[in-house]
C-alpha cells in the first residue's frame, strides 16, 4: 500500500460519491502525494474555484477535467481549475 519515496496521509471520507469503488462515507483513505494521476485513477482534488477537496476518479479532456463519483445516482461534473493532490492507494474501514 505505502510506496517507499514518497509522502503518503489520510483522509477520512464524507459522502457516498465512491460507493461502487468500495469506499464509503467514514472510511479512511490512504493518499499518496503526487501531482498528477492516469486517466481513471481515483485522486484526491483540490478545486480553487470553489474552496473545496473532493474525491473522485478524474479524467483529462481538452482544457478541462472531468470528475466522476462512483456511484450511479450521481453526475460526473466537469472543473477548468483543479490541483492534483494525489491518488488513493487504500481504504481503512472499522469494522464495528
Amino acid at each position: 500500500m505505502l510506496s517507499r519515496g514518497f509522502n503518503h496521509y489520510a483522509l477520512k471520507v464524507s459522502g457516498r460519491s465512491m460507493i461502487e469503488e468500495g469506499i464509503s462515507d467514514g472510511d479512511i483513505v490512504i493518499v499518496r502525494e503526487q501531482p498528477t494521476v492516469d486517466d481513471g485513477e481515483k485522486a484526491v482534488a483540490y478545486m480553487p474555484d470553489r474552496n473545496e477537496v473532493t474525491l473522485k476518479k478524474i479524467y483529462r479532456e481538452k482544457n478541462r477535467i472531468k470528475l466522476v463519483p462512483a456511484n450511479h445516482t450521481m453526475k460526473p461534473f466537469y472543473e477548468t481549475n483543479v490541483e492534483i493532490q494525489g491518488k488513493v492507494v487504500g481504504v481503512l474501514r472499522s469494522e464495528f
